[in-house]
C-alpha cells in the first residue's frame, strides 16, 4: 500500500515529526512512503495513494499558510471525488504549550472529512500514547528558543515515538483496506 507524507516546516521541527511518521510507516510490510516538503508535494499523487497523513505548525491554533494553500488546490480531485475512502491521519508542532495543538489537528481534519477521508488517530491502547493523550493524530509541543543563538527545541524521542506509532497505524489500516479487509460503502 502507498503512504504519502506531506508537511510544511520552517525550521525543521515539523519534519522531525513528518520523518518519524514516515520511519514507523516504512516498518509495516508492503508500505511504500512517500515524504514530500508541501513545496514538493504534487496533490495529483494523491489519487493513487492508500492513504494520505499531513501536517505542520500550528499558527495561531489553525493550519499554516503553505500547507493551507496547497489544500486549497484539492478542489478538483473533491469535484471528482478522487479522495473519498481513502485512509487519512494528521500531526503539528506548535511553540507553546497551549498553542492550539487540538485546534489545528482538528483544522487539518476538516478538509479530509470534506474529501470523504477516513480518519486515524491514536487511540489510549497504544503504548506511546497512553499518557500522551494525543487522540487527533500527533501534536507536539517544541518551544520557542531563549535566543537566536540557542540550539533548536526539536521534538524529544517521545514525541518522535508518537509520530512513529501514527505511521505504523495509519500504514497497517490501509493494508487492511487494501487487501480488502476492511471495506468502506458509500
Amino acid at each position: 500500500m502507498k503512504v504519502y507524507i506531506v508537511y510544511d516546516s520552517e525550521n525543521g521541527h515539523t519534519q522531525a515529526v513528518a520523518s518519524s511518521i514516515a520511519e514507523g510507516a516504512q516498518s509495516i510490510e508492503g508500505a511504500e512512503v512517500f515524504l514530500r516538503h508541501v513545496d514538493e508535494a504534487d496533490v495529483y499523487d494523491l489519487v493513487d495513494m492508500d492513504a494520505i497523513i499531513w501536517g505542520c505548525p500550528g499558527h495561531f491554533g489553525t493550519i499554516s499558510s503553505g500547507l493551507k494553500t496547497w489544500i486549497d488546490k484539492l478542489g478538483y480531485l473533491w469535484a471528482q471525488g478522487k479522495l473519498v475512502g481513502k485512509i487519512g491521519a494528521v500531526f503539528c508542532t506548535t511553540a507553546s504549550l497551549h498553542g492550539g495543538l487540538e485546534a489545528t489537528m482538528l483544522n487539518l481534519i476538516t478538509p479530509m472529512l470534506h474529501q470523504g477521508m477516513i480518519i486515524v488517530g491514536l487511540p489510549a491502547n497504544i503504548p506511546e500514547n497512553a499518557l500522551y493523550g494525543s487522540f487527533y493524530g500527533v501534536g507536539v509541543t517544541c518551544p520557542v528558543e531563549k535566543s537566536l543563538d540557542a540550539p533548536p527545541n526539536m521534538p524529544n524521542e517521545n514525541d518522535l515515538a508518537l509520530g512513529r506509532a501514527l505511521g505504523r497505524r495509519v500504514a497497517n489500516v490501509a493494508g487492511q483496506f487494501a487487501a480488502g479487509r476492511l471495506e468502506v460503502r458509500g
